[in-house]
């Protein structure tokens, strides 16, 4: 029962708004009391930690199977760029934004555990994409890494509507790929960027 709880709670959550999704509306949808939710979570501030640590974990499973896929390096971040449209494009806001704005917290909490699996993704990605000749060899990797997801959170931190965050992350990943492509990771760049167009 605790696992479909979570499971429905962060799916109107993700739908509705981590504030303005009540106790009663979760019990209300799942044809349960209000009562039964407390028996597993005390507050709906518990309820959400659980929920944001699910999807933390589903994200990065796909992030894995992404990368297994041997894709070169940059096709592996026009991949995982879809991979989150197609998890989130059903929703009008931004969970980030709502998440930072409504249980700071959860969010510091969360974006901690974020930082750390996104810098080792995304250090992966650029020494992939210099053994390739796609990025060039000298770029240097810590502070490459650093700029990039310091963009990225800062966008869906920021941006209220998602299919807004969506676009400028787009534009942010073509800044990080333009700034340490060789010519030839220039060549991939715009191809990737014309199919994603398509």
């Amino acid at each position: 029962m605790k696992d479909k709880i979570i499971s429905k709670a962060t799916e109107m959550f993700l739908k509705l708004g981590f504030k303005s999704v009540t106790m009663d509306d979760i019990a209300g949808e799942m044809c349960i009391s209000k009562k039964t939710i407390y028996k597993y979570f005390k507050n709906k501030e518990l309820l959400i930690e659980e929920g944001t640590e699910i999807i933390h974990q589903k994200i990065h499973h796909l992030i894995d199977e992404i990368i297994t896929k041997n894709y070169n390096a940059i096709q592996e971040n026009f991949e995982m760029r879809k991979m989150f449209k197609e998890m989130f494009q059903s929703f009008d806001h931004s969970p980030v934004y709502q998440l930072k704005k409504h249980y700071p917290e959860i969010y510091e909490k969360m974006m901690a555990n974020e930082i750390q699996e996104c810098s080792q993704v995304f250090t992966h990605n650029i020494q992939k994409g210099i053994s390739e000749g796609l990025y060039r060899a000298d770029t240097d990797i810590q502070a490459a890494v650093q700029f990039y997801y310091t963009l990225i959170f800062s966008i869906n931190e920021n941006t209220l509507l998602e299919k807004e965050a969506f676009q400028l992350e787009l534009k942010a990943l073509e800044y990080h790929t333009r700034a340490i492509a060789t010519p030839q990771g220039v060549t991939e760049l715009l191809n990737q960027l014309f199919k994603s167009n398509l």
